[in-house]
């Protein structure tokens, strides 16, 4: 379906319910196609593809409000689908902050080329896939005999929605990805089975690393576990790798939430204009990086996007509101969810922060744990590497970190110069002092 018979079948969509009583209406009509290749044991596991195509609905109605959703885009199927849609919606409870964004928020959109489409997509051949694919597993393999099973993987993709809202939104956001992957097991001595991984993602395949250089580091990440074990417990200096610190992160995102503001279920209530962490961190939301995973016009509600201050050195400057939440909270909304966040960076790399630490963890994965919004506490199980004297000295694993994230941010001591490149979110590794870590 090419784009102009979206919007058209959008409109089309959207006048109907209109006409069957809705106040008003919101149309999503979108497209995907995936094609993933993943290697196995020495054999092609998996060649599969996958195509959707449909149409979502909102529908608001007298002060109540539902969604809706079908694949089958056939005309009298359509009708029908409109019809009960609408007829549901008269049945459920009332809600009076449910409605369409002020159509002021649409107003300022940029018009700009974000770079998110790969233009030789439809190029790309399964024999390609697969050879890329099997390339990460030959590179994996080829480091080492104690490698017990690699499986390596290759995919990509092509999404385009149209959105027609009922009070004048119309727009198109048109994205490709491609990604490598690989996971390892290695074996160790001692009888266990570490493992790890590695992976790239972009919007361009040009973009991508060399898919051996994926296939060399998930093993040698997985060889580096060998013999890891509990240390005793204590207060060590705390490195979160690049790729892993998105978690710790995460939890303070979750807080800067409209729902969780307006539930009273953030830490951060009230804290609008206060620090919350130290002056290192500074953080801004640019929706308009080129080629960049969240990159955007608008937001989920039509909404322009804007360049905003997240956090300066340390201030709270921004919450995170859709039009919903800001109706129940009384503020104006900002978006409902972040773009790209980029961070201030520091001078060193993860290997120069490694040596001036004396005595420390390096954490390069979560596994489990959890942090409470409301209060700010966190426990998070982690894998990494005990530092001494500025050298890793040895590998770590089934022990916890836990705290106050009110606390953590407040003890960040230094921020990389080496944001990870494979994500919306290009947070950089994070040096935090004085960590509680629960051990031997």
């Amino acid at each position: 379906m090419t784009s102009k018979e979206s919007l058209e079948l959008a409109r089309s969509a959207v006048d109907q319910a209109r006409k069957q009583g809705a106040n008003q209406v919101a149309a999503n009509v979108f497209s995907e196609r995936s094609i993933e290749a993943e290697v196995r044991a020495g054999k092609l596991e998996k060649l599969q593809e996958s195509a959707r195509h449909g149409l979502s609905l909102a529908i608001y109605l007298e002060q109540r409000y539902s969604s809706h959703s079908t694949n089958d885009l056939r005309h009298d199927s359509l009708a029908r689908f409109i019809g009960e849609a609408v007829a549901m919606t008269r049945y459920l409870a009332q809600d009076s902050f449910r409605s369409l964004p002020d159509p002021k928020y649409y107003a300022g959109q940029e018009k700009r080329d974000l770079n998110l489409v790969d233009p030789g997509y439809e190029k790309i051949d399964t024999a390609e896939r697969v050879r890329l694919a099997k390339a990460i597993k030959a590179a994996a393999l080829a480091q080492s005999d104690k490698i017990i099973s690699v499986t390596a993987g290759y995919g990509d993709s092509f999404s385009q929605n149209v959105k027609v809202h009922s009070n004048g939104f119309e727009g198109e956001e048109t994205g490709t990805s491609f990604s490598i992957s690989a996971e390892v097991t290695v074996k160790d001595d001692q009888g266990g089975h570490p493992e790890d991984y590695a992976y790239a993602y972009t919007r361009h395949l040009k973009d991508l690393p060399e898919v051996a250089s994926i296939g060399r580091e998930s093993a040698q990440r997985a060889l580096k576990k060998i013999g890891q074990r509990k240390i005793a417990s204590g207060r060590y200096d705390l490195l979160v790798e690049n790729r892993s610190a998105s978690r710790v992160f995460g939890a303070l995102v979750g807080a800067m939430t409209g729902r969780a503001l307006q539930q009273k279920s953030s830490f951060l209530d009230g804290m609008l204009g206060q620090a919350v962490a130290s002056e290192k961190l500074t953080v801004s939301e640019d929706p308009f990086v080129p080629a960049g995973q969240g990159s955007r016009l608008f937001d989920a509600e039509g909404i322009a996007a804007r360049k905003r201050a997240v956090i300066d050195q340390g201030v709270l400057k921004t919450y995170y509101i859709d039009s919903y939440y800001g109706r129940k909270l009384g503020v104006e909304p900002t978006t409902g969810r972040p773009s790209n966040l980029v961070f201030d960076l520091g001078d060193k790399d993860l290997a120069a922060m490694v040596q001036g630490i004396s005595k420390g963890i390096l954490v390069s994965n979560f596994i489990g744990g959890n942090s409470n919004g409301t209060t700010g506490d966190f426990s998070f199980g982690i894998m990494g590497f005990y530092i001494e004297n500025g050298a890793l000295r040895q590998p770590v694993n089934e022990m916890n970190i836990s705290g106050n994230l009110k606390d953590l941010w407040k003890q960040l001591a230094a921020t990389g110069n080496d944001p990870f490149p494979y994500g919306g979110w290009r947070i950089p590794t994070l040096h935090f002092t004085g960590i509680q870590f629960s051990g031997l």
